[in-house]
């Protein structure tokens, strides 16, 4: 017979911790068929090398090193006389069916001390300033979300996200260790603890663990693409909504060959979540946010500080069309924020207020007053079909 108490098993169901560059993936499930994700790129992109403004001739004045992309693939064209780092190239077809779009010049109210950890913060709580607020804007969006009850489980992994924390239960999982269980273990498990939110709880997540496999459901061992993977494979059953991030994007020195892995990162859990998605990709929105921007001008180790207006990047079927979104200020001398930065005309707290009221029906005044408190949403955002 198979004995398994309580202690052992949550300690073998807690040993699939998370991987350092990665927290772990929250889901949800909601009424209907659309989908959303989150991902949070921590450590503040660089908007205008990543998606750089290449026919303005201030720009290669401005990053005389960094304004030529990828060390070897250069910039791929996209509109309006904007490109894209050749490392993201795997994302291109998207943008030629429509599926991607970048919304420029965009930032959190945040402004000033250009700290990582209040523009996380503001970032993930969605609120006007840094504020003690203990819950995140996507779990309070959960809350005012119908349909029937959300999944919960135990949170594992090395770091929590603010973004997810709060009332409304959600589902957590990390990639980690394997964790293998046979179909009698499974039922005992089941049976164990029927009556226990807490272990029950943590049985499904062993149980989706198990799923999973070793190597991440078939992936290969690129953390981002299990993540990524396994995201897509509850978005394609019982979740709706979801969340992850990926760290990495803090270049201050080196930074032609320090984007190489979070720009990889980027690109393979956006095709990894497309492909595994399938159909339900057509009924999907991913929105991946920033804390800020960086700093329009290169610094003398080849890299940008901390700055202030960024790109968020939408991905997905769900979307209108392919486009560079946002009112574009232009980077001459006389348009810089505070003569060093990339000028924000946007909130970017509007798009993922958009997608929530387009996918979901959030009212307009809940997500202006309770899921970002201070938010004008302003004009309708139509960027969702």
């Amino acid at each position: 017979m198979i004995q398994i108490d309580r202690r052992s098993f949550l300690g073998a169901a807690c040993s699939a911790a998370a991987a350092p560059l990665l927290t772990p993936v929250r889901l949800a499930a909601a009424e209907g068929e659309n989908r959303l994700v989150t991902i949070i790129l921590r450590g503040a992109m660089d908007a205008l090398g990543v998606f750089a403004p290449l026919e303005d001739p201030n720009f290669r004045a401005l990053r005389p090193t960094l304004g030529h992309g990828a060390p070897r693939g250069g910039y791929i064209n996209l509109s309006d006389g904007f490109a894209v780092d050749g490392r993201l190239a795997p994302l291109v077809p998207m943008w030629r069916r429509g599926e991607l779009a970048v919304a420029h010049a965009v930032s959190t109210p945040y402004r000033g001390k250009r700290s990582h950890f209040d523009g996380q913060d503001m970032l993930e709580t969605g609120v006007g300033d840094v504020a003690d607020i203990g819950d995140g804007w996507l779990n309070r969006a959960l809350a005012r979300i119908g349909g029937r009850e959300l999944e919960t489980a135990i949170a594992v992994g090395d770091r929590a996200m603010l973004l997810t924390q709060g009332a409304a239960p959600v589902r957590s999982w990390a990639p980690g260790a394997s964790l293998t269980l046979k179909d009698d273990e499974r039922r005992l498990l089941t049976r164990l603890y029927a009556d226990d939110p807490l272990f029950a709880n943590a049985a499904a997540m062993a149980a989706d663990l198990s799923d999973l496999g070793a190597d991440g459901g078939g992936a290969a061992g690129d953390p981002n693409i299990r993540v990524a993977a396994y995201a897509a494979t509850r978005l394609s059953e019982e979740a709706r909504i979801a969340a992850f991030s990926i760290n990495g994007w803090d270049t201050h020195a080196g930074q032609r060959h320090a984007l190489n892995r979070p720009l990889r990162a980027l690109a393979n859990a956006l095709t990894s979540l497309r492909d595994g998605l399938g159909p339900a990709w057509e009924r999907t929105l991913v929105v991946s946010m920033t804390e800020f921007g960086r700093t329009a001008r290169e610094n003398g180790n080849k890299g940008t500080d901390h700055g202030t207006g960024g790109a968020a990047i939408l991905a997905g079927g769900a979307l209108a069309k392919a486009a560079i979104l946002g009112d574009w200020p232009g980077i001459a001398e006389g348009d810089l924020y505070e003569g060093r930065d990339l000028r924000p005309t946007m909130d970017v707290r509007r798009y993922p207020a958009w997608a929530l009221h387009a996918l979901f029906g959030l009212d307009r005044a809940a997500l202006e007053t309770a899921v970002f408190p201070g938010l004008d949403m302003g004009p309708a955002q139509r960027f969702i079909a």
